[in-house]
């Protein structure tokens, strides 16, 4: 996942920087917005990425008493 959004975010700069060279101002406000939301989820992806598992462990069934 985290490599995923390195590529959007990689492909986001690079259309940000077209859209100042064609003076889409609209076009980088949509841009810088989206930018800050893969930013947000990159962040969130590698907190959650140094989580370690939780062991669950099979059931079992108690047996009567």
């Amino acid at each position: 996942m985290l490599s995923r959004l390195a590529e959007i975010e990689k492909d986001l700069i690079l259309r940000r920087k077209r859209a100042e060279e064609e003076q889409w101002l609209g076009e980088i406000e949509g841009i810088d917005m989206t930018l800050t939301f893969v930013r947000t989820k990159q962040a969130d992806a590698a907190r959650l990425a140094q989580r370690s598992p939780v062991a669950l462990d099979i059931p079992t069934t108690r047996r009567p008493e």
